[in-house]
């Protein structure tokens, strides 16, 4: 056998394969039965779950839109109470965007990519798992608080000073902050998963160049939404913290300012539009070949194209404060950038116009929608860009004009190719299609309900309907076009019903084979078991089904890559990232009960905080830290009965695991700092903001203390526990780490509890008084935020003593060494960056 895969292997041979191959494959891949199977964590499982959930949120949050369109049907109608109407309208909001729009984009993406992208399963199931359960209990909780009179009411952009303590002392704004904020954490673990997976776990042959258009738009999503969510999330525990501990940081009577709230949420917020629409923009660039018979023009184009936006929606934050004073240049820049984001998105459009115009177009339901998506997005395009001329902006800011604007935009850009995706892939759940018949009165009570419901909202806000009012007075000459609009929502409402009894309907058929119905090109159509293929496809062309005509029969015969399992266990293979080729073998974990539990403690944890029960929140704070070091605990265990390499076709043999950059797991921890290192640069973002609204930086009655005698040696102490913990670990990739060497790790934990202590009390010496000024405030968020890096560290240490103990850290068992090694440095350049910032700020003042 060669000991390394060439370059560009040829075709695997299709020789007869053994005969306890196959059996092999699918006792490693059975799924548990019984309760057990809440313990199961590949991809397919989990998407259908994740799927499921997020068209319950859908119908939840339609529910309560139905309500409010009910309240404004008439003039003066008094079926929904102020309050009630405020909870409502706060809740479909807040319901659609976090708990619907990003959950089932993501769920998509789990159910599709591997099948997509020729591998066994995406490389972190059990974080698939984790993110989908933590996702279901805390959404499914911060639901019921509607039932409980606890849901927010201060809009689901939850701006500041209405949400402060003062004007909203109820527990309602609390459920929203802490709820939303680990329903992100859950979106940002998703996100890593299919980074990585789309990456790495790609099948070989399958180059950046032939990837999927929406392999594609979830791997610009993925970035995206690694650099956006931490935005909201330091968002909302700054504004926990003035709720909870009276830190003023939005309170601009005691220097704090109301639109850094609106920065930091509309840099997340405005992100999230493109977070949404680019997925399902890929999702349509995936259907239209396959429906029309013919490659999709301008494949290179479009990927720019879908680049370009993700790029442009960082620009774009303050689109959203055209009327918050911020300053001629400052507006006109984004005013710009919100005109120039139509042209990549027009390119797109193009493009799939002239893919229609060259093919064979059939009335089919998907088809259908993704016409309909078509008319419905270039009116919310056009839209976008009327909004984005500051003058007329001025003129229907917070009017209904919006609300038209924000709904064509999401549900023509997301839930027209959502029910076409739904009509097309179905298939690949049992076998078998949803009715076209109903799929075509679907259509037409969607369409037109849709255009029923929000196009007469475009004129109630040029005729001065301001959002958010739960009545109007008559007289107004509003009444004949809300009251269509009340009308068109019932309609689209029943066209969602007649879905979803179809759809119901059809799942609950026996099974049978999925086949290739729509002749498409991608590799999920091939013959697909809980193990996915059962061979690792090679990949030649850009349209494997289409130019590679006998594929589908060779990897059901066994003929490609991985025809079986090496180990006995899953496993699934590891490729280049750029060219697609051979790297290693991935052994896979099994299914597990832990990532449900750290789940539940995660929800637990944060709402029961809400509520102020602090020691049953602590109990499931332990929950959550045990279940994910259990789950974890065996990712990097040697196995004894596992050779060093393994065969995967063709006489090729490939390492089984990788090593620190070679690792997924490496490059995870690379991503997970990216996150936390935006946390950490809203909050020093937050700080710079507050100081320049000072007139003296300082605030009297504070001062910092001079920076050589407390700043050096608090740095200097952060950077003394970085060269002790590399100090230990140096070595590891030579020989067996001794375990005295623990006793090192020990003094590196040592230097930075000592280091946060120094600061501490430089800070004590500096006089903050967080409840007195914003400015205070925000340094005391910033060491808190520091705090919780270095009970990291402690955690970490416990850990990693622990593996050493047992002598699983060993020169061919270091992921574990090298992700703490990751964590630790990361936790103590926070600790530099913590204790430098107000001297730099206050230097720049």
């Amino acid at each position: 056998m060669t000991d390394v895969a060439p370059s560009r292997p040829d075709l695997p041979n299709a020789m007869p394969r053994p005969d306890d191959e196959l059996p092999a494959l699918q006792r490693a891949w059975a799924r548990p039965t019984g309760w057990r199977v809440l313990t199961a964590v590949n991809n397919t499982f989990i998407g259908r779950l994740y799927i499921a959930t997020a068209l319950l949120f859908l119908v939840l949050a339609g529910v309560l839109g139905l309500m409010m369109r009910a309240q404004l049907a008439t003039s003066d109608a008094t079926w929904l109470s102020p309050g009630t109407y405020n909870q409502v309208f706060t809740m479909h909001g807040t319901v659609m965007m976090f708990l619907f729009a990003v959950p089932i984009v993501e769920a998509i993406a789990v159910f599709l990519l591997p099948n997509m992208l020729g591998a066994r399963d995406l490389p972190f199931p059990r974080l698939s798992a984790y993110a989908y359960w933590a996702y279901a209990f805390g959404g499914l909780a911060f639901f019921c608080t509607l039932f409980a009179g606890l849901a927010p009411d201060g809009g689901w952009f939850m701006y500041p000073p209405l949400t402060s303590k003062v004007h909203s002392p109820g527990l309602n704004a609390d459920f929203w902050l802490l709820g939303i904020g680990f329903i992100e954490i859950s979106a940002i673990a998703g996100a890593i998963e299919l980074i990585i997976g789309i990456l790495m776990t790609r099948a070989p042959g399958m180059t950046l160049s032939r990837m999927p258009v929406y392999a594609w738009s979830m791997l610009i999503v993925g970035v995206m939404i690694v650099v956006a969510f931490p935005a909201v999330i330091a968002g909302t525990a700054l504004l926990e913290m003035e709720r909870a501990f009276d830190w003023p940081l939005f309170d601009p009577r005691r220097g704090g300012d109301p639109l850094l709230w609106q920065h930091l949420f509309w840099f997340f917020g405005h992100p999230e539009v493109y977070i949404i629409f680019l997925p399902a923009a890929g999702m349509v660039s995936a259907m239209l070949p396959a429906l029309v018979g013919r490659p999709l023009v301008g494949h290179q184009a479009i990927v720019a194209a879908l680049a370009a936006v993700g790029c442009f929606s960082f620009a774009l934050w303050a689109h959203h404060m055209f009327t918050a004073g911020l300053g001629t240049l400052a507006v006109s820049l984004v005013s710009v950038a919100s005109l120039a984001v139509a042209v990549p998105a027009g390119i797109q459009v193009f493009a799939w116009v002239a893919t229609l115009w060259r093919g064979q177009v059939r009335a089919d339901t998907p088809t259908l929608f993704i016409i309909g998506f078509l008319l419905t997005f270039v009116i919310g395009g056009l839209t976008g860009v009327m909004v984005a001329v500051l003058p007329f902006d001025w003129q229907v800011h917070d009017s209904y004009f919006i609300v038209a604007h924000l709904h064509y935009v999401l549900i023509g850009g997301l839930v027209f190719p959502l029910f076409a995706a739904l009509y097309f892939w179905m298939p690949l759940h049992n076998g078998w299609r949803l009715s076209e018949r109903c799929g075509r009165w679907v259509f037409g009570l969607c369409f037109l309900g849709f255009h029923l419901t929000f196009f007469p909202m475009h004129l109630l806000g040029m005729w001065g309907m301001p959002r958010r009012v739960y009545t109007y007075s008559p007289g107004l000459g509003w009444d004949g076009a809300n009251l269509l609009s009340s009308g068109g929502a019932l309609m689209l409402a029943t066209g969602v019903l007649c879905l979803l009894i179809d759809l119901v309907r059809t799942a609950c058929r026996p099974a049978r084979p999925a086949g290739n119905p729509w002749r498409s090109a991608s590799l999920e159509w091939l013959p697909q078991q809980a193990y996915g293929p059962r061979s690792v496809p090679q990949v030649r062309s850009l349209w494997p089904l289409w130019r590679q005509r006998r594929l589908a029969d060779e990897v059901e015969a066994g003929g490609h890559w991985l025809p079986g399992t090496a180990t006995g266990r899953r496993e699934t293979l590891i490729t280049r990232a750029r060219t697609a080729e051979l790297q290693h073998l991935m052994i896979l974990p099994e299914p597990s009960w832990w990532p449900l539990l750290a789940a539940l403690g995660t929800a637990g944890f944060f709402l029961l905080l809400t509520v102020k029960a602090t020691l049953l929140a602590g109990l499931f704070g332990l929950l959550a830290l045990g279940g994910s070091c259990i789950w974890l605990w065996d990712t990097d265990r040697a196995l004894p009965d596992a050779p060093a390499r393994a065969a995967v076709g063709r006489g090729v043999t490939v390492p089984i695991g990788a090593v620190r950059t070679a690792s997924h797991a490496w490059w995870a921890t690379v991503i997970l700092l990216v996150v936390d290192g935006t946390v950490l640069g809203s909050m020093v973002f937050a700080h710079l903001h507050l100081a320049m609204r000072l007139d003296i930086c300082p605030p009297p009655g504070a001062a910092l203390p001079p920076w050589w005698r407390d700043a050096v040696p608090v740095v200097g102490g952060f950077l003394l526990s970085a060269a002790l913990f590399a100090a230990a670990l140096r070595g590891i990739g030579r020989h067996p780490l001794p375990r005295w060497r623990m006793a090192t790790v020990l003094l590196s934990l040592g230097a930075a509890v000592w280091a946060l202590v120094g600061l501490l009390e430089a800070m004590s010496d500096a006089h903050l008084q967080p409840t007195r000024h914003a400015w205070s405030a925000s340094i005391a968020a910033m060491i808190g935020y520091l705090g919780a890096h270095v009970a990291l560290k402690v955690l970490l240490a416990v850990y990693l003593a622990a593996r050493m103990w047992r002598s699983w850290v060993q020169p061919h068992q270091r992921s574990t060494a090298d992700n703490c090694a990751l964590l630790w440095f990361n936790a103590c350049a926070h600790g530099v960056v913590v204790t430098v910032t107000p001297y730099v700020v206050q230097g720049l003042m």
